[in-house]
């Protein structure tokens, strides 16, 4: 062993006067003297900056013997952060010059948030909402059929209800272990007593259960060692008590060993479970360091995460706890204790090299956001629906200035200009266009270096005297205003696309398509419950995508956000992730009402493709009778007739039950759908709103599926509302 003036200094900073009262105390001191290492414990009263000494307690000959000590190289942080603030000015001066280990990661809120905010881990965050009212809670059950409902700053398991949809009209909510069937109504007050007294959130429930039928979640437990690496010091399940749903430890909870436990309840798959959860362990406290450093310039060495597998063997993030506690296994605390004292240790002799890593972690977010992602969307359709799948993916690692849902005039490029701003790491755009030069206008505001021309269809033709050659032209301008070494994404299935002007731009060209080859190419298209699965290969893996919005033309717009993502380097578990979005509102939206009844709303805007892409997913979801009610189309110019007549002819073809159109010569659609062969008593024509509503309320029957599609300009909305409150469920 070296000199003793060699030896590294660790003193243990608490709150607490006698370290007898500290259990972990003795462990640490046993190890540092096994280590070689002097150790001594003090609180922040008894420290000398004059003589730059502190009355420290030292563990000799099986006691505590207080001692004068020189100042610590490094200062191991035990106490409460609450308890020691009281401290704050003495403890700021002492981490001006010694290192500490154990900084705070904050509340689990916080954490959580900060997760949120980097994105790179948000997959794995339960989506959390605040409770403002009843109807929103039953939005947020409808779709996650269980949820738990607790308030925001709930400890312990205080006050959480488990709620579970039974049927359409009943609902299970367990509070402790005490399970009640309650109605809509005394639902709806139970909350409405519940938000009286705080607030609350609500998740959905996802929970992992044993073969035998108990609740169970793992601890993954990571410390920095030696070196500084991050390592996993143990992985454990804790199986809840029988009947009971919480299996934290002090409530009854019991501890069992990794490996067998997994072998019991995974078979094969048990060696990749575990593999799964220390490679998921160590990545995050990577990433939890790196925002650590970026955001308060400090490293931290030790975080718990509780975690629960779902049916898919996903893992979700229940929460971070730093400086967790250890299971009551002495073996445990001693790994524990070993790893504190040698990345003390470690700490004490590498100063410099660590606060280097923390400047670098500081300016390499400063480099990233040198070389800027502008994204740029033109099409006459599914421009805002690809907006919002490329910022959805993006946001998974990236702060993204995203336009709002339908923002995409020259004026609202303007105000865009104003409000992008050093945080964000990625821009993306629409750029609308009705008439020629617009497009320009919009690229010498905020000049895009990848572009996505969705397809070209008819909208706005009519300003182009009826010649999509001319729509094509102001498209056009899009890829002639964008930097010229930049990315350009087409559609290889849009035949109009290729009046595109692209004969003289330098960069890069990448096609997506379904039907024919293409750089992505989506296979396998398959409609589901309230959205579209499908396959593609990326880097050569074949893997499967799913999108929550109806429609093969949807599967168009997911593939241009795959294609910007991949060639940004996200991962495909980032663009699967990213897929499942928010989508923009009355777009192929789904009312579920009374009577196994099904509206979808699809009433933002209008033109014979997106018509026709509409019908296609009424004709694919519905079970029963399909109903469709088709307002006007804009701008359609000396098109309108021929475009008005090919509709009709289609709803016929396709076999819709009942035909209903609304507004000023969409007639001219019916009309022709009679001509084509429809029964005249199932085509309905209007021009006042509500004497529409008075037929729906007689024409609607159990098990129907309405579309109501039309320009927005044309309020069709109304009636979707309509219909949603004439057959509300009870």
């Amino acid at each position: 062993m070296k000199g003793s003036l060699a030896m590294t200094i660790i003193g243990m900073l608490h709150h607490r006067l006698d370290p007898t009262t500290v259990l972990k105390s003795y462990a640490f001191a046993a190890v540092a003297k096994a280590e070689g290492a002097t150790f001594f414990y003090f609180t922040p009263k008894s420290v000398d900056f004059a003589k730059r000494s502190i009355r420290a307690k030292v563990y000799e000959n099986g006691q505590w013997q207080e001692k004068t000590m020189p100042f610590p190289d490094v200062i191991y942080n035990a106490g409460s952060p609450e308890k020691l603030s009281v401290s704050k000015e003495i403890i700021d001066r002492l981490k001006e010059e010694i290192p500490f280990t154990t900084y705070s990661i904050g509340n689990k809120w916080n954490v959580m948030k900060r997760l949120k905010e980097a994105k790179e881990f948000e997959q794995y965050l339960i989506p959390s909402e605040i409770v403002k009212d009843a109807d929103l809670f039953h939005k947020f059950v409808n779709y996650y059929k269980r949820v738990v409902f607790k308030p925001i700053d709930g400890r312990k398991g205080k006050g959480i209800y488990f709620i579970t949809k039974a049927g359409a009209k009943y609902f299970e909510v367990r509070k402790d272990s005490t399970t009640t069937t309650y109605t809509k109504p005394q639902l709806d007050s139970l909350i409405k007593e519940q938000l009286a007294s705080g607030t609350f959130i609500m998740q959905p429930y996802i929970q992992s259960v044993t073969k035998s039928g108990q609740v169970y979640d793992f601890r993954l437990h990571v410390q920095k060692n030696g070196e500084g690496k991050w390592v996993v010091t143990t992985v454990y399940p804790r199986i809840a008590p029988n009947g009971s749903i919480i299996p934290n430890i002090n409530n009854g909870g019991y501890t069992n060993y990794l490996d067998p436990f997994l072998e019991q309840e995974f078979k094969d798959e048990a060696y990749n479970i575990r593999r799964m959860l220390e490679h998921f362990s160590l990545a995050l406290a990577h990433h939890l360091d790196e925002i650590q450093m970026a955001k308060f310039g400090e490293v931290i060495d030790e975080i718990g995460i509780d975690v629960g597998l779902d049916q898919h063997q996903k893992i979700w993030m229940y929460e971070v706890n730093w400086r967790p506690g250890c299971p009551p296994a002495f073996y445990l605390e001693l790994d524990v204790v070993i790893h504190s004292i040698r990345y003390a240790m470690y700490l004490a002799k590498n100063q410099k090299p660590l606060k280097k890593k923390i400047v670098q972690q500081k300016s390499k977010q400063v480099e990233a956001k040198k070389t800027l992602p502008i994204i740029a969307i033109t099409g006459s359709a599914g421009k805002t629906t690809t907006k919002a799948f490329v910022g959805s993916i993006l946001s998974k690692k990236w702060n993204v200035f995203e336009s709002k849902d339908y923002w995409n005039t020259t004026e609202h490029t303007k105000k865009h200009k104003e409000e992008i701003n050093d945080s964000h790491q990625a821009v993306v755009l629409e750029y609308g266009m009705a008439y020629p030069g617009i497009i320009t206008n919009h690229c010498s505001i905020i000049q895009p270096n990848i572009s996505i021309v969705t397809n070209i269809g008819l909208a706005h033709v009519g300003n182009f005297d009826g010649d999509v050659r001319g729509v094509a032209k102001a498209k056009s301008e899009l890829i002639h205003g964008m930097d010229q070494q930049g990315l350009l994404i087409v559609n290889q299935d849009d035949d109009n696309s290729r009046y595109l002007e692209t004969q003289q731009f330098k960069g890069k060209i990448i096609t997506v398509g379904i039907k024919k080859e293409a750089d992505y190419r989506a296979y396998d298209l398959q409609y589901k419950d309230v959205g579209m699965s499908f396959k593609m290969k990326l880097h050569g893996q074949e893997i499967e995508l799913y999108i929550p919005i109806l429609g093969e033309h949807h599967v168009y717009n997911a593939l241009n956000a795959v294609a910007v993502a991949d060639l940004l380097g996200f991962s495909p578990l980032d663009i699967q992730a990213g897929l499942n979005f928010k989508k923009p509102p009355r777009r192929l939206t789904i009312y579920n009402c009374r009577d196994d009844i099904t509206v979808i709303d699809d009433t933002v805007h209008s033109h014979p493709q997106g018509v026709r892409a509409a019908l296609d997913v009424l004709t694919n979801i519905a079970t029963n009778r399909k109903v469709a009610i088709i307002g006007q189309m804009r701008e359609l110019g000396v098109l309108r007739e021929e475009e008005y007549r090919k509709v009709g002819e289609y709803v016929y073809d396709i076999g819709i039950d009942e035909f209903i159109t609304y507004g000023f010569r969409t007639d001219e659609m019916s009309n022709a759908a009679i001509a084509k062969g429809m029964d005249p008593s199932r085509v309905h024509h209007f021009i006042n709103k509500d004497q529409l509503h008075v037929l729906l309320e007689k024409l609607v029957k159990p098990h129907d599926t309405i579309l109501v599609k039309g320009a927005s300009k044309t309020n069709m909305f109304e009636t979707v509302k309509f219909l949603d409150q004439t057959f509300k469920e009870e």
